[in-house]
């Protein structure tokens, strides 16, 4: 059983990489901000008796059915009604911001000049864009195989599928995203 303070630094240490999960989803600040504390809530409220072993497969499952939830929510929403402000070219406030990325993978910026600090975060850019631009199916398998560091078993799981789906989705993810940033000269 997870003590409360186990709870709580899970949670701290899975706040990021769940926001930049739910926001790669959704596409959108504010929802990827919900989804995140209703999973958290989800997980608390439901799953606070479970070892702390447990809590990172069940803490991403509830985030990918909140996350459908949404969808789903959002589905029946716009077929029902329009919302004209979704027209509107907007002003940028929901952009994801790179620079508070990048800014705890930084080791030692003194070493660091401007044009490859600058390359660096264009070619983060580019690599998120890639990513954002993959099928849903295809990007999730990718984002818990490679930033979450699940295995296949784990994945599979998480995504409610088998281990075979999501080989094949990591590889057609992993096959888009080489067409697509070596188009843009980006090599591993």
């Amino acid at each position: 059983m997870a003590s409360d303070s186990e709870l709580s630094e899970f949670l701290k240490n899975m706040e990021k990489k769940a926001f930049k999960r739910a926001y790669y989803h959704v596409r959108n600040e504010d929802a990827a901000l919900d989804i995140l504390q209703d999973s958290m809530i989800k997980l608390c409220t439901n799953y606070a008796d479970k070892p702390v072993a447990e809590l990172p497969l069940l803490f991403q499952r509830i985030l990918s059915n909140t996350m459908l939830d949404w969808f789903r929510r959002q589905k029946t929403r716009n077929a029902l009604f329009t919302n004209l402000s979704d027209f509107n070219s907007g002003d940028g406030d929901g952009d994801f911001d790179l620079l508070e990325v990048t800014a705890n993978t930084s080791g030692d910026a003194s070493s660091e000049s401007a044009e490859q600090w600058v390359d660096r975060l264009q070619t983060l850019e580019h690599i998120e864009t890639a990513v954002m631009a993959l099928p849903p199916r295809q990007r999730e398998a990718f984002l818990l195989r490679y930033s979450e560091e699940l295995d296949v078993a784990e994945t599979a799981a998480v995504m409610g599928c088998s281990e075979g789906s999501v080989k094949t989705h990591c590889s057609r993810a992993i096959q888009a995203l080489s067409k697509t940033l070596g188009t843009q000269g980006i090599r591993p």
